[in-house]
């Protein structure tokens, strides 16, 4: 029990001891390999015009050759096209993109 306490203990000033960007990340690499139930809305204007559900994640782009950060957001979802929240017969998952700058959305995880 003692080195469990310890254990833990240590990993918590480890963690404590981290820049933010770092604890972020941490937190979001433990997010995904935990899995989330994520939501995207696409909007355009006030009008909800495309939603993906069950997605696990969204990822940020990279170059391949220099690393560096694209100004766009992928991943793997359910197409809702009915936007009722769940998957239908007919609608199936997909690899979606969508710019930083020029996309109005919303991603949210649903219980």
């Amino acid at each position: 029990m003692k080195l469990k306490t310890l254990l833990f203990t240590v990993l918590v000033l480890l963690f404590a001891g981290c820049t933010q960007e770092t604890q972020n990340s941490l937190s979001r690499s433990l997010q995904n390999w935990t899995g989330t139930n994520g939501v995207l809305d696409v909007y355009a204007g006030d009008k909800l015009i495309h939603r993906f559900i069950k997605i696990d994640k969204v990822s940020t782009a990279y170059g391949t050759n220099d690393s560096k950060l694209r100004p766009y957001r992928y991943g793997y979802g359910i197409d809702d096209i009915n936007f009722n929240g769940k998957k239908d017969p007919g609608e199936k998952k997909v690899y979606f993109e969508f710019s930083d700058y020029s996309t109005s959305y919303i991603f949210y995880e649903r219980n």
